[in-house]
């Protein structure tokens, strides 16, 4: 294999990225951006390398999820609380049905770049280029925005920056006290469409009182009071991505400083090409997302390149097919990962196979479509005796109308009251969090099984 640098990517085949017109001002991003701080540590990417190790073993859990394209507009602090707080709440009820506990990965803190299925796009005769998230061009549909501008990076780095400074707070200070996250789940449930779930609420929070009986309350266990939480996003714009990258001091390994985790999109995966290029040199957790197209041999030579160690905890297979498609293509790539002894986690992304063009014109995710996919991953790695690790949610805090269903009922007809997304919709809080209950009753038959074979 070739030697690596970080920049070593840009002798590759590049897709999916800009063409910028300003080398100059490029470089200067470049530059400016490569004085600056990383916005996360070695130290910390080792320590999530180390859970995700768990998740492979069957110790632990994977919980991703955050927004499908971060928004420089729709920044703020409750934007990232609520989105936080929600997450807490789904880690809890997945935490009880597993039995094992949850890694918490967000994508929040350098989700700015998003992969198109065409370069431009035509709006009554007008053809420009795709907008491609907002740390490479606007979402407004006029010239002047959709050209690629460098100096987006710095905004986007700045946004990262504070968003982490805000999501440590929240997870080291208190506000994730586990009292107080089951009381925002207790909320949830107290509405008649969520009657079904009281069942399992009313046993987590018997678990609480305890736990508070026995003594094991914040004041003598502070772990229950904090919580470890990660950041993740794709690697898309490597341009961002190598001027992040650091040399540890202390291990000398290089690291994505953008970042905890980072992923390889489905259509950024060719083994020849930059992205993959730019991955297996960093040491922090990687993410491959699987789709349809992914062979047998793709995925030979891409956990070759990617994890050549067979390190546990480096690798996390995102299966991406859609609701009816995970037994035609999931099986197959489960007996590639095992007959090359691979050690991987398996998480189902279930957003990205399921997104269709509703009757008002929106695109959009039915909540049936989505839960469907998470069972059939379950099932499939039921019947083939191997470990479902993770799920990976488009999701927001807020309460959008951007997917149908749910225990509140999102119509066709209610997506243009609170259509938000810039790209992809977004399960809202009330979605995610029915969602969590479901994935916890799949999680509870896991751990009944695996308890019947141990006696």
């Amino acid at each position: 294999m070739t030697e690596w640098s970080k920049s070593s990517w840009r002798t590759k085949p590049r897709i999916q990225m800009p063409d910028y017109t300003d080398a100059k001002a490029l470089s200067a991003v470049e530059g400016q951006l490569a004085k600056y701080p990383p916005l996360v540590f070695a130290g910390e990417a080792r320590t999530l390398r180390n859970e995700l190790a768990k998740v492979a073993r069957g110790e632990a859990f994977l919980l991703q999820g955050g927004d499908c394209a971060e928004s420089f507009s729709e920044f703020g602090a409750d934007t990232i609380r609520d989105t936080f707080k929600v997450m807490l709440q789904m880690a809890m009820v997945l935490t009880f049905g597993a039995k094992v506990p949850v890694v918490k990965v967000g994508r929040m803190a350098g989700q700015f770049a998003k992969p198109r299925s065409a370069p431009t796009e035509t709006v009554d005769g007008l053809e420009l280029p795709s907008y491609r998230g907002d740390i490479i061009n606007g979402f407004d549909f006029d010239k002047a925005s959709r050209v690629p501008d460098p100096r987006r990076m710095l905004q986007a780095y700045t946004q990262a920056a504070a968003s982490l400074n805000l999501l440590r707070a929240f997870s080291k200070g208190g506000f994730a006290d586990i009292h107080r996250v089951h009381a925002w789940t207790l909320g949830f449930t107290e509405s008649d469409e969520a009657e079904k779930y009281r069942d399992m609420a009313s046993r987590i929070q018997d678990a609480l009182d305890f736990m508070k009986a026995a003594g094991m309350t914040g004041d003598h266990s502070p772990d229950l009071q904090t919580v470890d939480f990660y950041t993740s996003h794709e690697a898309l714009l490597l341009e961002y991505e190598e001027a992040l990258t650091r040399v540890d001091s202390t291990s000398g390994a290089t690291i994505a400083g953008s970042g905890h985790m980072v992923w390889i999109g489905d259509r950024t995966r060719q083994p020849d090409g930059a992205h993959v290029e730019f991955c297996r040199g960093i040491q922090n957790p990687i993410g491959l997302k699987c789709g349809p197209s992914t062979t047998g041999d793709d995925l030979k030579v891409l956990m070759s390149k990617l994890n050549p160690k067979n390190d546990p905890g480096r690798l996390t297979l995102i299966a991406r097919f859609g609701a009816g498609q995970v037994g035609d293509h999931l099986p197959r790539l489960i007996k590639t990962v095992q007959a090359e002894g691979a050690n991987v986690v398996w998480s189902c992304d279930p957003m990205h196979g399921n997104t269709i063009k509703s009757a008002s014109g929106y695109k959009t995710r039915p909540f049936d479509s989505v839960l469907r996919e998470v069972q059939e991953f379950f099932a499939i790695h039921k019947a083939e005796g191997t470990i479902p690790g993770g799920v990976h949610f488009e999701m927001t805090g807020k309460d959008v109308t951007e997917c149908t269903g749910g225990v509140r009922a999102v119509t066709d007809e209610d997506l243009s009251s609170r259509y938000h997304t810039a790209c992809d919709p977004r399960l809202n809080a009330s979605q995610s969090l029915e969602l969590a209950f479901l994935v916890a009753e799949e999680l509870s038959k896991v751990h009944e099984a695996q308890t019947a074979k141990a006696v």
